[in-house]
């Protein structure tokens, strides 16, 4: 048989399955079908933050978590009891940990195994979850870690006409080799250089002098590298879901980064602004650029959530290409929270579509119409900014806060999501870190949303953001560790960023 025949015989066989598969016609018979969901999905994850609320809309939805945040009392999430204490060295650890703890992978197994969802993964994540007889609902650990490369989405981007700052890429192992690299491109002297992987806030180094060189050479040094011209810019981020009928696209947020009082890292991510009368001028230009982007991302072979970071040039108005992040991320649960309650249905069922044995068919424009008008909201995260580390012996407990006219915060209410927050004088905090566990330069202390705005147009936070991150961080309460023990935190890009 011919390559030919051999290609139309697999179409026909796709053709017959897809055939064979229940279609799904509308939003209503979409929402019945999640309502009375018989597969199970798990997400497994340090914590429920990036998806927390989904079990609302979803049956049989259960989060897998190695952290309590909720003290038991959450009906969705399973906490697998420890046996002695654990090192990790990233989130993958935490996630193969929990796919391989003897509690977790009994109930998976008499679920009769179902779809998996993680921020993170590996290879051995895959290896875990085929043991398990479950299917993880994202595209594969390879493909996400080739586009994940800063390099590898500049390429792309520029295929899909989504473009980053003016850029040249290369390698330098000296300063002047990377004036030299600049200069081909005519860049300037005044440089942001970025590794291929890695968070953004510790893997972007902004040199203009041969000091600036020096402290930073030992990271940038045999690496591959995106050398950029340095802008005044505005940073914001947005998601999208590609999927076969096109791609979706979520509110455009504001990122809310580098302050001192929600984080030790120069330029460290802390939180977003979702509001709809913030730069209304580039809005429909980066939902463009987000549609550009998905679509090639599905042409790549990439399906499902990803998040598009953009900057905004202050200077010119221009809008460019960041980053991208292949994955559920930090963005995921303003996304859902907007297009949820504003308009009625979480973004992230059309993720779970592309991997659930059905099919569907769905007016894209007008779902996405419905996400057009919504209210104010905001998300801080909160970081432990000292240097010391300590045994935490009373922390505060999630749920809602309420903020009295003085500034002062005491918790008001039980509840298991955002969605409960009736005001700008409350917030839902949720917790990571417990009484017992450590606390640590960098260590992530929780996530608090509220309505409203947290930041000024001109990137300062209000009154009110530094009132609650201040008010919770001070519900904590630690003791030095005993003599005899020593405690190494986990490294900048390793646990402490929890997702």
């Amino acid at each position: 048989m011919n390559a030919e025949n051999t290609a139309q015989t697999k179409n026909s066989e796709n053709t017959d399955n897809t055939a064979k598969r229940p279609v799904l016609k509308g939003l209503s018979e979409i929402f019945t079908y999640f309502r009375t969901n018989d597969v199970p999905i798990w997400f497994v994850s340090p914590t429920p933050y990036n998806v927390l609320g989904l079990d609302r809309w979803v049956r049989r939805f259960e989060y897998v978590c190695y952290f309590d945040s909720f003290d038991g009392w959450h009906p969705k999430i399973r906490i697998p009891r420890e046996t002695g204490p654990r090192e990790f060295r990233s989130i993958e650890d935490v996630n193969n940990y929990l796919l391989s703890h003897k509690e977790i992978a009994d109930r998976m197994r008499a679920a009769g195994g179902g779809k998996l969802v993680l921020v993170m993964f590996d290879e051995e994540t895959e290896a875990l979850a085929k043991e398990l007889g479950v299917e993880i609902a994202l595209p594969p650990a390879e493909l996400r870690k080739r586009l994940d490369s800063k390099i590898e989405t500049t390429r792309i981007g520029n295929e899909a006409g989504v473009f980053s700052v003016p850029n040249v890429l290369g390698r330098a192992d000296d300063y002047d080799a990377l004036l030299a690299l600049a200069a081909t491109v005519g860049l300037g002297s005044d440089l942001v250089v970025q590794t291929p992987y890695g968070d953004s806030g510790r893997t972007t180094f902004f040199i203009a002098s041969r000091a600036d060189w020096d402290e930073f050479a030992d990271k940038i040094i045999g690496e591959d590298l995106k050398v950029m011209k340095r802008i005044n810019h505005l940073p914001g981020t947005i998601e999208g879901i590609a999927t076969r009928h096109g791609t979706l696209v979520g509110p455009l947020m504001v990122d809310i980064t580098g302050f001192e009082e929600l984080t030790p890292y120069k330029g460290g991510w802390c939180g977003n602004d979702v509001a709809p009368k913030v730069l209304p001028e580039a809005r429909a230009r980066v939902h463009e650029m987000t549609r550009r982007l998905g679509d090639r991302l599905y042409r790549e072979g990439y399906r499902g959530t990803f998040c598009m970071d953009w900057l905004l040039d202050t200077d010119t108005g221009e809008v460019w290409l960041g980053e991208l992040n292949p994955r559920v991320s930090g963005a995921s649960p303003m996304t859902n929270l907007i297009t949820s309650t504003y308009g009625g249905v979480p973004m992230f069922l059309f993720h779970l579509l592309e991997f659930m044995d059905v099919d569907y068919e769905i007016d894209l424009e007008a779902v996405q119409r419905r996400w057009e008008e919504f209210d104010t909201w905001s998300q801080l995260i909160l970081k432990h900014t000292g240097d010391e580390v300590e045994i935490i012996t009373q922390a505060p407990t999630s749920g809602i806060w309420k903020m009295n006219a003085d500034g002062a915060i005491h918790f008001e209410r039980r509840d298991i999501d955002w969605g409960g927050v009736t005001g700008e004088d409350e917030a839902f905090y949720l917790r990571v870190y417990n009484a017992g566990d450590y606390r640590y330069h960098g260590a992530d202390m929780g996530i608090l949303v509220s309505r409203g705005r947290m930041q000024t147009d001109d990137r300062e936070l209000f009154p009110r953001a530094k009132q609650w991150a201040a008010g919770i961080l001070n519900q904590f309460q630690c003791v030095p560790l005993p003599p005899a023990v020593t405690v190494v935190p986990p490294a900048p890009e390793a646990i402490n960023k929890m997702f």
